[in-house]
């Protein structure tokens, strides 16, 4: 179907592109994307609030056990970054799935380029070694 929709010529390439990069997930399923909200929104009842978040935790959970596989368990720790960690409601459910696989570290906010770059910093100035997953 989306393969059908991109040739159909009812949309155009940016318009794809933002449907499935903005107008996607949370947003697509309950027209908001700001956390806090789908938050409030489960805590006044919402029913299909707390099923469509409970299903990203699960996914987020699922992807890190998929993960601890690649590297055959010898996990030393799990990161929650990004705007998501600022969560308690998901980094506490998350935190229930994925606990026993390695300590979980909560760093919220979006400086995950800034980190990055600093690891690669890190190594090319000989102050730490490179790690091959």
């Amino acid at each position: 179907p989306l393969v059908e929709l991109y040739y159909s010529g009812k949309y155009s390439k940016q318009e794809l592109i933002k449907m499935l990069s903005v107008e996607s997930g949370l947003k697509g399923y309950l027209g908001v994307a700001d956390l806090r909200e789908v938050e409030k929104m489960i805590d006044d009842g919402d029913e299909k609030a707390l099923l469509y978040y409970g299903a990203m935790v699960y996914q987020i959970a699922k992807e890190i056990g998929a993960m601890a596989t690649v590297l055959n368990g010898e996990v030393d720790a799990i990161v929650l970054t990004g705007g998501v960690a600022h969560s308690e409601m998901i980094v506490g459910w998350i935190r229930e799935r994925v606990a026993w696989i390695a300590s979980l570290l909560v760093y919220p906010g979006e400086d995950e380029m800034l980190a990055l770059v600093q690891g690669v910093l890190r190594v090319l100035r000989g102050e730490e070694e490179a790690r091959e997953y």
